[in-house]
């Protein structure tokens, strides 16, 4: 069963690149803070964000939150590295994604969940998030809330899968 992974962010080693000052990462992903739209990350220079979020154990991402209230501002094409640990800028051009995404206003302003390939997100130390530009080509990129979904230490077994009816 998917579960919020944020008591498994290691918080002290959280890094955001381009974040503006007062507007970091810890805004949109801590508890009680990313409930508030008033509370947000943003951007600094340019539209580009990349979270580099470690976690304590090993965990098996299933899916992402991203929510937005600034429409134009909003994310809109996210790329999801795994288990780069300093990966930076000029690296997103490089190294192959995970999963790439482009984001709908609807789902930025409903924060619905997107699922993530299972096979891509199986045992992830540390996601990068890569916000490459945003919906209305603005200065900078703002969100208020980004949650991760997933499951921590349980072993995934294939052999375990029974097709649906087998169950006796």
């Amino acid at each position: 069963m998917a579960k919020d992974l944020l008591e498994y962010i290691d918080f002290s080693t959280l890094e955001c690149l381009n974040e503006a000052p007062n507007h970091g990462a810890e805004l949109a992903l801590k508890q009680g803070y990313r409930e508030q739209d008033e509370l947000y990350l943003e951007s600094d220079t340019d539209e580009q964000l990349l979270l580099n979020v470690r976690f304590t154990h090993r965990v098996r991402l299933q899916s992402i939150v991203i929510k937005a209230v600034d429409e134009a501002k909003a994310p809109k094409r996210v790329k999801l590295y795994t288990n780069r640990p300093s990966l930076g800028f000029s690296d997103t051009s490089s190294v192959p994604c995970a999963q790439e995404f482009e984001m709908s206003p609807a789902q930025l302003a409903k924060g619905d969940p997107i699922p993530l390939k299972l096979v891509k997100f199986n045992n992830v130390e540390v996601l990068s998030i890569f916000i490459e530009d945003n919906q209305g080509g603005e200065e900078t990129t703002k969100l208020c809330k980004i949650a991760l979904f997933g499951t921590t230490g349980e072993v995934f077994n294939v052999a375990e899968i029974k097709k649906v009816g087998e169950e006796k």
